[in-house]
């Protein structure tokens, strides 16, 4: 259908929009470009107080801005609210730290004075993810904006709302004309767009494959980018752990967002000293968990966001139980009581499953599961729980729990990761730097290494 908004809970087209034709396109590009050289030279005071005013609008607006990600995407409301105030926080950790991050940084040498300054690159082009439709966009822009630079968003065919509300939301907080435009293009129009001169660099969350495309384009035309791509993160339990936390933050870990987000909790490695407990405390949870309107607050589990998430899930894991693995709770879409409601029927739901007794040679072990669906492993000691964490193409984050300061220090050191937390679930945190290594992509967002990342770092030197 292309560019469409469609609720995933019921299967109803909200909104459809036409792809903008090259000629508006190369309109977007040039307003950047005239936007930028004015833009630039503007000054964090000013540059502050209008994200300032965009965090002010987003938390006075954030049930409305709530209900639009969860009719576009499918996520809990309450889930929702919380990702809008969640933009408001890197709105004002920027707005507050921008201009100390890019402060001139003097290096002593042999010149009178010499160091190092940051100025803007021009037009970023950012391509951003359907999961989380307003987070992803605002960790990019509110740093590209606080360093002087301008964007230009394409964002996924299914949230075209969210992309336009963006776009509303920074000019009605002050931002001049052409410093952030939403681009409503198809996939296939983002080369061209990377192509023209006057795009500096770009950035993009998203899959491997969409990632890979990006680069190679960016690539042939010697343009930056930072990728932050898919993940298959682990959740280590030793035994000194404490088990009741652990089970909790996992099955937080595991289903925030329905299961679709990329720094999920995916493989459960389990010392088997403690995994029979951890197994009945955590199958018991996923069984108490509401499936349902998402528009309810008392939902926990929404509809995924595309048939065609639903469809690849359910493959998986059919593939895994072909496999000879064993599924302790779920499984089974069909069998679902929210889809004997009418309105319903066709909404994307998944039960929130639990496989384990996962075959080595089963392709599950090197894939991502995008969805509400947790693969349990039980290893005998902590060598081969970091080794089975490190067996995988990717290496985004990873949780670990343990009392022990021994085996802490070495998960934090052992596993290959670009975030390694220790009791306590994996997130992202405006500041700290977030990003990934392996085919989770490379480049960091947030924190001073993400506003860092697209600027000119310039080296100064006076005689």
């Amino acid at each position: 259908m292309g560019i469409a908004s469609i609720n995933p809970a019921t299967g109803i087209t909200l909104k459809t929009f036409e792809p903008l034709d090259e000629t508006a396109i190369a309109q977007a590009i040039d307003l950047a470009q005239q936007t930028f050289e004015t833009y630039r030279h503007t000054t964090f005071a000013q540059r502050k107080a209008w994200l300032q005013a965009a965090a002010d609008y987003l938390m006075a607006n954030s049930a409305g801005y709530g209900k639009l990600l969860t009719l576009e995407m499918g996520k809990p409301l309450k889930s929702a609210i919380a990702e809008v105030e969640k933009c408001a926080l890197v709105c004002r950790y920027y707005a507050d730290q921008a201009e100390t991050l890019l402060a001139d940084h003097p290096i002593a040498t042999d010149a009178s004075y010499s160091g190092v300054r940051y100025d803007p690159l021009g037009i970023i082009l950012a391509v951003m993810p359907w999961n989380f439709p307003f987070w992803q966009v605002f960790r990019f822009a509110a740093p590209a904006l606080m360093a002087g630079n301008v964007a230009l968003l394409k964002h996924a065919s299914n949230v075209p709302q969210s992309a336009i509300a963006i776009e509303t939301i920074l000019r009605q907080a002050g931002f001049p004309e052409g410093a952030f435009q939403t681009l409503l293009i198809q996939a296939d129009q983002v080369a061209s767009v990377v192509a023209d001169p006057r795009i500096k660099a770009a950035t993009l969350t998203g899959s491997e494959g969409a990632g890979a495309s990006l680069a190679a384009t960016a690539g042939t035309h010697l343009k930056k980018t930072v990728l932050e791509l898919g993940g298959s993160d682990p959740f280590i339990v030793m035994p000194s752990a404490d088990l009741e936390a652990a089970v909790t933050t996992g099955v937080t870990a595991r289903l925030l967002n329905n299961g679709q987000s990329c720094i999920a909790a995916k493989r459960f490695i389990l010392h088997e000293a403690i995994a029979p407990q951890f197994l009945d405390r955590f199958v018991a949870a996923f069984k108490s968990l509401k499936i349902g309107d998402p528009l309810d607050m008392g939902t926990d589990i929404g509809p995924l966001a595309t048939p065609a998430i639903l469809h690849e899930l359910d493959q998986q894991v059919q593939a895994c139980l072909a496999d000879g693995a064993t599924v302790l709770v779920g499984g089974d879409p069909s069998a679902l009581p929210i889809r004997a409601i009418a309105e319903f029927q066709q909404g994307n739901f998944y039960p929130p499953t639990i496989l384990t007794r996962i075959p080595p040679t089963s392709a599950a072990n090197q894939e991502e599961f995008f969805g509400p669906v947790a693969l349990v492993y039980t290893v005998a000691d902590l060598d081969e729980a970091i080794a089975l964490a490190n067996q995988t193409p990717f290496g985004l984050g990873a949780s670990a729990w343990t009392t022990d300061a021994q085996e802490r220090d070495r998960l934090l050191a052992g596993l290959e990761a670009g975030s390694v937390f220790i009791n306590g679930l994996v997130k992202s945190d405006p500041r700290l730097p977030f990003g990934g290594i392996k085919r989770s992509g490379y480049g960091r967002e947030l924190s001073s290494q993400g506003i860092q990342e697209f600027v000119n770092i310039k080296t100064i030197w006076v005689k």
